[in-house]
């Protein structure tokens, strides 16, 4: 054990003072509990919360339709910018935000300026002819002005696609056309190492209205006054896209009590969020870190800390300069940037106010996870290193601060989600690596697939019927702790970032003279995982994998840019037709590649 807390440390967290409510004084008991009766657990949790209700529910869930089709809180009333924004507004000095731009430019926001800020843009919205349940993407830097976007939308019942601004052109129209977006904001440019990124000219011209968004008020023309509206629990908040091994990207429905219950449960008792707290997130709005920061924390009314910039510019203290100076106290990043950042970071500032460190994206490596446990925590913080995905808007895994620790562990499973570990036959392993599922609903899980039902239930509950199958490789040792190993299908997460197979061939599809494309992903010592591809040129076609990579970059954004490209004359595939993507990264990393039985063509191989 790396870190262990004190009995005095201990009981003054969150989520010891809530065992001790509910009548538990030993860990694992109350994990039990939350697993065993849901029902009990989440009410417990949205009171001790203090989730505003404008209707309470009637009961907590409704699974008659099974446990994909879970409903939560059914008859309640509700709104995330009532809980998170409104509340908050009346004392005009408590600060929502506080940003930092990469040149250096600070602002501070209160809960009062943002209020009218977002009632404005639900007044604007509303006089552009948009009505509840229409969709507003959010295409843009992490910029304060996103706060007013996204609490202005759910005022008025619109729901908000947040896309990541580093994709290139393709995948962002891909994004905007499933989801109908009849708004997009933007911003003219993106900043990033001093230069100006063109970002407007991406967005395609067939969304009805595209805003391209400057520093200060949005609509300042309209009404500061907006009645939020009451709205039905399961009322759509959120469509975020995530992507799979086949097909598009998939659009991830969330709901306003469900994102409610589940970020606020990570912020309240795996972050032990207190009064006074200052909460940086390294991430963009296009990732769900993004609206789970901002949900999480300021349903308690919390100050979080926005940064649009690159995190070692202009040099490589950047951020722990930005910690010290902004006093926060609640600091999470992926491990690709600690393994960047790690590499030239000598004279760390004392950063005496951090007092808990996180991590997610990835899996971690030892040196890594110890150099951010040792530098940046000064073995005083611990590292609450949390697991789950966008299709859940957080976490299966992460440890509670109540726990010891070990080197790179998630802990186990998080309270309230029923997660286990299984081999190929659905049965419960440990000791060796099985596959990360969830034996039973969770209010945030999504629900469904934009415009494609029998896709969500074909992804995550058909590999394992009446459990939910989340794509990672998990184990648990001896001593109970729970650890990741990358992903068990084949969707590839570069820097913390989830990109499946079948979106990066298509982008190598876009050059002229590829006829066939595969990608696998492959152990990188930075970024965890880097993208490899195969391509096949048209007859006759000269093919530059150089030009393959840029064509990539210039499609979904520099981000997937492959690491390298190769030339085949074939793909080996089943007699279906199905690349056998599995075969080619065995190959490609000198491993046995085993029973050639299903590939039509192992010449191929």
């Amino acid at each position: 054990m790396i870190w262990e807390p004190s009995p005095a440390y201990i009981e003054q967290t969150n989520v010891w003072r809530f065992m001790r409510r509910l009548g538990f004084t030993d860990r694992e008991a109350f994990l039990r509990f939350s697993r065993e009766e849901p029902e009990r657990f989440w009410d417990e949790t949205m009171r001790e919360m203090g989730v505003a209700w404008f209707t309470p529910y009637e009961r907590v869930l409704d699974a008659s339709r099974g446990p994909e089709w879970t409903q939560w809180f059914p008859g309640g009333r509700l709104n995330i910018a009532h809980n998170c924004l409104d509340r908050w507004a009346d004392d005009p000095e408590r600060v929502a935000c506080i940003a930092e731009s990469e040149n250096g430019a600070i602002r501070s926001i209160t809960f009062a300026d943002l209020q009218a800020d977002a009632n404005r843009v639900a007044n604007g919205l509303r006089r552009r002819g948009l009505v509840p349940g229409d969709r507003v993407a959010l295409c843009m830097p992490m910029v304060p002005e996103i706060l007013a976007i996204l609490y202005g939308c759910w005022k008025a019942g619109l729901t908000v696609v947040p896309i990541f601004a580093g994709f290139g052109p393709g995948a962002i129209a891909t994004r905007l056309e499933d989801s109908g977006a009849r708004v997009v904001f933007t911003a003219e440019h993106l900043e990033r190492r001093g230069k100006r990124l063109p970002l407007a000219e991406k967005i395609p011209r067939t969304v009805e209205h595209t805003i391209a968004v400057c520093s200060g008020p949005l609509f300042p023309e309209e009404s500061a006054a907006f009645e939020t509206m009451s709205l039905a629990s399961e009322d759509r908040a959120l469509l975020l896209y995530t992507s799979g091994t086949t097909g598009k990207p998939k659009g991830v429905v969330h709901t306003h009590a469900g994102a409610l219950a589940q970020a606020g449960k990570e912020i309240w008792l795996g972050f032990d969020h207190r009064p006074g707290d200052r909460f940086f997130w390294l991430s963009d709005i296009g990732w769900m870190m993004g609206p789970w920061t901002i949900i999480g924390n300021h349903l308690f009314g919390g100050t979080i800390f926005l940064y649009d910039g690159a995190p070692d510019f202009p040099g490589p203290m950047r951020l722990w300069e930005m910690i010290e100076r902004h006093r926060i106290t609640t600091f999470g990043v992926s491990p690709t940037a600690i393994r960047l950042l790690m590499r030239s970071a000598d004279g760390l500032p004392p950063m005496e106010s951090l007092r808990l460190l996180g991590s997610t994206g990835e899996p971690w490596d030892e040196a890594s996870w110890m150099w951010f446990f040792d530098r940046v925590g000064r073995r005083r913080c611990p590292i609450i290193n949390i697991s789950g995905g966008t299709e859940i808007l957080g976490c299966f895994l992460f440890p509670l601060p109540i726990q010891p620790l070990k080197p790179c562990t998630l802990g186990g499973p998080a309270p309230g989600m029923a997660t286990e570990v299984v081999d190929e036959n659905g049965r419960p392993v440990r000791g060796r690596k099985g596959y990360l599922v969830c034996t039973k609903p969770a209010p945030s899980m999504t629900r469904g697939i934009w415009n494609d039902p029998e896709r969500y239930i074909e992804t995550y509950w058909s590999r394992f019927p009446g459990m939910w199958y989340h794509g990672d490789w998990a184990s648990v040792d001896e001593d109970g702790h729970w650890f990741l190993h990358g992903r068990a299908d084949e969707s590839m997460n570069v820097a913390g970032r989830k990109v499946g197979p079948a979106e990066v061939e298509e982008a190598m599809l876009q050059h002229p003279g590829v006829a066939e494309a595969a990608v696998i992903g492959v152990p990188d010592e930075i970024k965890g995982e880097a993208i490899v591809g195969y391509a096949v040129a048209k007859a006759g076609a000269a093919v530059d994998p150089a030009a393959v990579c840029a064509t990539v970059a210039e499609v979904l954004g520099p981000a997937f840019r492959p690491r390298e490209v190769r030339l085949v004359n074939e793909l080996p595939k089943t007699q279906s037709g199905k690349i056998v993507r599995r075969v080619i990264r065995q190959k490609y990393l000198g491993e046995p590649v085993g029973d050639l039985s299903t590939v039509a063509n192992p010449w191929a191989v």
